[in-house]
This record gives C-alpha cells, structure tokens and sequence, in this order.
C-alpha cells in the first residue's frame, strides 16, 4: 500500500509542471527600458534620447528642491536678485518638462531646439541682471549646454550655442561695468579674464566639435557599409534566383531531347500496338463466336491500355514541372525504365540490368531528373556503339552509398579527355550532332543530390559510376 502510495505521488508530481518564478526586473532595468521606449525613427537621436531625458528630468526636479530649501529651511535673509534667478531658474525647469512631454511623443529634436533656446535666453539674462562676475561659479554647468547641442542636434547648433555664451559675457561684462561692479582700473583685467574663459570654452567646443564629427562620420560609414551589403545580399539572391530558374530550363531542355531521342523507338512500338488492335479487330469482325468476339476485345483493351502507359510515361518526364526529392529504390526505379531505355538503343545494342543483392536500395532525388541521368548515360553510349554493342547497367550497395555503374562496349574515353566530358558544351562529336550539355547536367543533378559522378576507360570500353547516398525509406 505505501508503494502504491509512492507511486501515485511520483506520477501526480511528473504531470505538474515546475513553475519557476520568473525573477522581478531591476529597478533600473525598467528605468532604461522606459527610457528607449519613446518612438524615435532616427537611429542616433534614439540612442541619444536616453541621455537627454536623464538631463530633462535632473533639471526638472533638482533646482525646485533646492529653491524650496532656500525659501523653507534656509536661515539667510532673502536678497533682491534672488527674484529674478527665482523665476528665471524655475522657467528653465518648466522648458525641461514640456521638452521631456514631447520626447516622450516622438518630437526629439523640437524638445532640444525649445531646450536650447530657452536656455540660451536665460543665460543672457542672467547675466544680463547679475552680471560677468556673478556667473562665475556657474559657467561649469554652462558646458552642458554645449555638449548637449553638439551631441544632439549637431555642429550648427554646438556653434550657435558657443556664440550665445560670448553674447552672454560681453551683456554681462557691460552690466558689471554699468553697475559699478568692476573698477575702472580693473577693466582690462577683466577683460582679459574673459577673454580667457572664452577661450576655453573655444577649446571646450572644438573637442566636442571633432568628436561629434568624428562619430558622425563612423555611423555614417557603418550605414553606407550596411546598405552595400545590403545590395550585394540583394544580387546574391536574385543571382541565385536566376541560376535555379536557368537549371530548371535547362533540365526541362534535356527532357525534351531526351523525348525526341526517344521517338524513333515510341514510333516502332505504337506500330506494333497498331498491328495488335488491327489484328484483334479483324479477327473479331471475322468471328461470330462470343468467346473468340470477347477475347479479341480484350486483346484490344490490353493494346490500347498499353499504347496509353507509353504516353504517359512520356509525358510525365517531359513535363515541366519543379523538383520533387523523393525516396525509392533505386533498382526498382531501373528496372522500370528498361522499356524506356531499350526504345532509345539502335537495333544492334543489346542492355542488361543487374542488381547486386535483395535488399533495398533507396536514394532521395527527383525521380524525373534520376531517369534524365540514366537516359544521357545511356545516349552517349549509344551514340558512341555504331556499329552495335552491349549496355550493361549494374545496380549495388556500397557501404553507406548506393553505386549505379554503367558500362558500354565503344571507343573508350581518351585519357586527356575524362576531365573535361562533363563539362558545359564540350563534345567530340561533329557541329550538329552534339550540344555537350547531356553529360553536363547529369554531373550537375547528380551534385546537387549530394552524389558523385565519374568516368573511366576500359578494356572493352567505357565505365560511368554514378554513386548516390543511401536515404532513409520512407
């Protein structure tokens, strides 16, 4: 009872599947993911949308909190300019927030020319109300404003915002010497001490400058590198395209000569089947018996059934139809096209098909194009056996293989010549009795089936090894 038990909570936990926590998402995983998540087309300006909203939302939160420690908690007394920085501090975080609005709905690079510009303008007037020397601990953060229009919106607006900081100095140099601020006699030292500050933010601007040149100029490229691969991809397949659609014609083309080839031997058995019927009808016309009536019918129905398979075997081969990879065997397959084969032979060639073995042999190919192979092969050979001969075709395993050798008694094949007799449009026959394509593309079916082809010489003529992989039956 306790097995019993056991077992039946051994089952019960095999069919309920283990459900794994999935573990809760960092904090700043779902931060970062909310930040890529605004639709932006471009691919720079979404990359620098993160960067740009985190810059949005510091200088939306940061200056109020620390204007509410001024006013809130702060013991200093309240001095009159703090006013205007008042309003004009928290201004720029009522630009920030509306610009952050419009990233978050596409509008990337309207959000930083409004930024900028808002920016620019209270920079000016800032310093417009509290002069040169009173920015002094805030030119620092002034730099922001350079790399952001560089980073973003590009070198034009890395220089128009350059320009408005040296607009900013000369407003507030003016107000310090129209306030009383600077000493007569301190002039020109403060003038140099701008002139100075310029300067380096000059420096500041030609590196960001160089630098956004620079990655501009490496996206570029990687993007003119990708669209060419892209074209080349683009040739590659169309070129394959058209190279499988220039086969298939070309096979359908060896079809249709092979079924040429074929017709003086279709011709000679339609007659015979002709004679037959002619045969049996005048024998049933002559006869008033019913058996010897029913039999000349019958004899007739066989003739005609008959004339009926050597069409449509014909007319299936020729048939152009796409390639169809089946598995059978591949004896089997040879033995049923013996009929077709001897129609192609002139009278004085005789042919045999061994099969080596009982057991199955089975290939995976289209059963059209393995029938093209065979009748090239075998028209060569006739074309190459005059004067008559023998046509041996020999079916047999070999280890994980299975070998299709073919074997006529003609000529032979020269030596300098078994390199090149599969090659495209190489004969040795006379113009007009030859394309040169038969062995070519039986080589090439063979190939793209994963096989190989060969040819040799023999004592008593030439030898064709077809070997093909063994398939899987199906």
């Amino acid at each position: 009872m306790r097995v019993g038990i056991a077992r039946l909570r051994t089952s019960m936990n095999a069919a309920t599947p283990s459900r794994t926590p999935r573990p809760f998402p960092s904090p700043w995983r779902i931060i970062r993911r909310w930040l890529a998540a605004a639709p932006i087309d471009d691919p720079v300006d979404r990359r620098n949308a993160p960067m740009l909203q985190v810059v949005l939302i510091v200088i939306g939160c940061v200056p109020p909190l620390m204007w509410l420690y001024r006013i809130a908690i702060s013991a200093l007394p309240w001095r009159p300019d703090e006013t205007a920085s008042l309003v004009m501090s928290l201004s720029l975080t009522t630009m920030a927030w509306i610009s952050l609005a419009m990233i978050r709905h596409g509008r990337f690079r309207a959000a930083a020319r409004l930024l900028l510009g808002v920016a620019a303008l209270l920079m000016v007037l800032s310093y417009a109300a509290s002069g040169l020397t009173a920015q002094a601990y805030e030119q620092p953060i002034q730099v922001v404003w350079i790399v952001v229009a560089g980073l973003v919106l590009g070198r034009r607006a890395l220089w128009w915002m350059y320009g408005w900081l040296i607009v900013a100095f000369a407003v507030g140099l003016a107000t310090d010497m129209r306030t009383g601020k600077i000493a007569a006699a301190s002039v020109v030292d403060e003038v140099i001490g701008a002139t100075i500050t310029a300067v380096l933010f000059l420096l500041i601007s030609i590196v960001i400058d160089r630098a956004v040149a620079a990655l501009r100029e490496s996206l570029n490229e990687a993007n003119q590198r990708g669209n060419e691969l892209a074209r080349v991809n683009q040739r590659l397949e169309a070129e394959i395209t058209e190279h499988g659609r220039v086969r298939e014609q070309l096979v359908h083309a060896q079809k249709v000569e092979a079924v040429g080839r074929l017709a003086s031997g279709v011709a000679h058995d339609f007659n015979n089947l002709l004679g037959l019927m002619l045969g049996y009808a005048q024998r049933g016309r002559k006869s008033r018996d019913p058996d010897e009536l029913r039999q000349a019918l019958d004899g007739m129905e066989s003739a005609a059934r008959r004339a009926a398979a050597i069409t449509q075997n014909l007319l299936n081969f020729s048939r152009n139809d796409a390639t169809r990879i089946e598995v059978f065997d591949a004896a089997r397959a040879m033995r049923d096209m013996e009929p077709m084969l001897l129609q192609l032979f002139d009278p004085g060639i005789r042919m045999h098909i061994d099969v080596v073995g009982s057991d199955a042999l089975p290939v995976a190919f289209d059963p059209a194009q393995f029938a093209l192979v065979a009748l090239n092969i075998a028209a060569n050979a006739n074309q190459a056996m005059t004067g008559g001969g023998r046509f041996d075709i020999q079916v047999r395993p070999h280890e994980a293989a299975v070998d299709i050798v073919f074997t006529d008694t003609g000529p032979g094949i020269a030596a300098d010549l078994r390199e090149r007799i599969f090659e495209p449009f190489f004969t040795t026959k006379p113009n007009g009795q030859g394309t040169g394509l038969g062995l070519a593309v039986a080589a090439n079916l063979v190939r793209n089936a994963g096989g190989d082809i060969s040819a040799e010489d023999t004592a008593e003529g030439a030898r064709f090894l077809v070997r093909l992989p063994r398939a899987t039956a199906a």
